[in-house]
């Protein structure tokens, strides 16, 4: 469901816009679905036994259960799958997608992190990663 609903966002606005174009147009996608989203969701930054408010946001939890980093960038660098890891375990969720619109193909702007490992090519381990 979630990445029909990122491949329906790519085919009708293309690449080339806002990260914030694309994640409106994706929840929007997602809620029609009947899927539970959470956009920009506030995440606390604990060190040791200080807990810091300082702004961080995952871009979008779908279903209390998959955090969404949305990117319109020219390329995916490794830092932004660190970012996403970062947010996995800061969160205490255990998948996430980043996913780059500023892409050709869409296909080629998705990675998946799983508990710090990255396999673009893997199938999707949950029925809300489907196409359909």
């Amino acid at each position: 469901m979630i990445l029909g609903a990122a491949f329906r966002v790519h085919t009708g606005l293309g690449p080339g816009l806002l990260e914030s174009a694309y994640l409106i147009c994706l929840a929007f996608e997602l809620r029609e679905k009947g899927l539970f989203v959470e956009v920009e969701k506030p995440i606390p930054l604990i060190y040791k036994d200080m807990e810091l408010n300082c702004g961080y946001r995952l871009d979008m939890v779908v279903e209390k259960s998959i955090v969404l980093e949305i990117k319109s960038v020219e390329t995916l660098l490794p830092i932004h799958t660190a970012q996403l890891l970062t947010y996995l375990k800061l969160s205490g969720y255990h998948l996430g997608l980043l996913l780059n619109f500023n892409v050709e193909l869409l296909k080629h702007g998705i990675r998946r992190v799983i508990n710090g490992y990255r396999d673009p090519q893997e199938k999707a381990l949950c029925p809300l990663c489907t196409l359909w």
